[in-house]
C-alpha cells in the first residue's frame, strides 16, 4: 500500500486514540501527508512528538463545532495544498436505557458522531472533488441494527450511513468515492470515554479489550478497502451475522439481541 498513499493528503478526525491513531501511525509510515484533529492538547503533541519528521499536521478542534470543523479543513489544505481522503473517525459512544436516559445525551452524541461527520465532509468536499478522493465513515454493526442501551450511538450510526448512502449516489459523477466502515468491538478507549444515562464518563468498562481485534490490525483493514474502492465493509463475523439475520430475519434479531444484552446488563447500563 506504500505506493497507493505515497504523497497523499490524508484527513482523519480523531487521531489520538484507537482507530484514529492506528491509521495516522500507518499513513505517516506509508510515506502519506496527514492532518488530524482532536481535543487534547496534549495528546496531540505527544502525537506530533511521535513524528517529529513526519508529514503530520495536527490542530486541537472539537469536530461538534461547525466553525472549529472549517478551521480544521482550511488549515489542511493551508499546510498542504489538497486533500485526498477524509476519514471520518471522531466518535464517542454511550450506555443506558432510554427510560433513564437524560436526552442531552443523544443530543452529545449526534453532535460528535453525525454533524462531525457531515461539517467536516462540506468543508472539504470541493478539494475532494478536484482530486477524486475518497470520504470514509467508521460506523458500527449499530449504524445497521437498533442496540439496547445505545440509542444515542445507533442514532448517530444510522444518521451516518444514511448520510454517506446520500452521498454516494450524488457523487457518482464526480469520481468521489464514498464508504462506510463498520469494526467490530475493536480494542480503543471508546468505551472507557463512553457516557452514562447522565452524560457522565462511565467509571467501569465492561469488555474484555484484550479479546477485541486491535485498533492496527482494523486500520490496515480500512486502509486495504480505501485503496480497492469498497463500498462498505463489516470486519467481524459476529457483525455480519448480526446484519444478516437483521435483513432477512428481523424478529429473530429482535430476540437474539434482547437475550444478549438483557443476560449481560453490564453491557446496558
Amino acid at each position: 500500500m506504500n505506493e497507493y498513499y505515497k504523497d497523499k493528503v490524508v484527513v482523519i478526525t480523531g487521531g489520538t486514540d484507537g482507530i484514529g491513531r492506528a491509521l495516522v501511525d500507518a499513513l505517516l509510515g506509508f510515506g502519506a501527508k496527514v492532518a488530524t484533529c482532536g481535543r487534547n492538547h496534549d495528546k496531540l503533541y505527544a502525537l506530533q512528538a511521535a513524528h517529529p519528521s513526519s508529514f503530520l499536521h495536527t490542530l486541537v478542534a472539537d469536530v461538534s463545532a461547525e466553525a472549529e470543523c472549517q478551521r480544521f479543513i482550511a488549515s489542511t489544505v493551508e499546510v498542504f495544498g489538497r486533500i485526498d481522503v477524509l476519514i471520518n473517525n471522531a466518535g464517542i459512544s454511550m450506555r443506558g436505557l432510554f427510560k433513564d436516559l437524560d436526552v442531552a445525551v443523544i443530543k452529545k452524541l449526534m453532535d460528535i458522531n453525525f454533524y462531525g461527520a457531515v461539517y467536516c465532509t462540506k468543508f472539504a468536499l470541493p478539494w475532494l472533488i478536484e482530486s477524486k478522493g475518497t470520504v470514509v465513515g467508521i460506523s458500527s454493526v449499530a449504524g445497521y441494527r437498533g442496540l439496547p442501551g445505545r440509542t444515542g450511538y445507533s442514532s448517530s450510526k444510522f444518521a451516518l450511513q444514511g448520510f454517506l448512502e446520500c452521498l454516494m449516489t450524488e457523487l457518482r459523477d464526480d469520481q468521489v468515492h464514498v464508504m462506510w466502515v463498520s469494526p467490530g468491538f475493536t480494542a480503543s478507549s471508546i468505551r472507557d470515554n463512553a457516557l452514562n444515562d447522565k452524560g457522565e464518563k462511565q467509571k467501569e468498562n465492561p469488555m474484555d479489550e484484550g479479546r477485541m481485534m486491535t485498533a492496527e490490525a482494523v486500520a490496515l483493514r480500512i486502509l486495504k478497502a480505501i485503496k480497492q474502492k469498497k463500498r462498505t465493509i463489516v470486519m467481524t463475523t459476529t457483525g455480519k451475522e448480526t446484519v444478516f439475520l437483521n435483513k432477512f430475519f428481523p424478529s429473530l434479531a429482535d430476540k437474539l439481541v434482547h437475550k444478549f444484552y438483557f443476560k449481560n446488563k453490564e453491557l446496558i447500563k
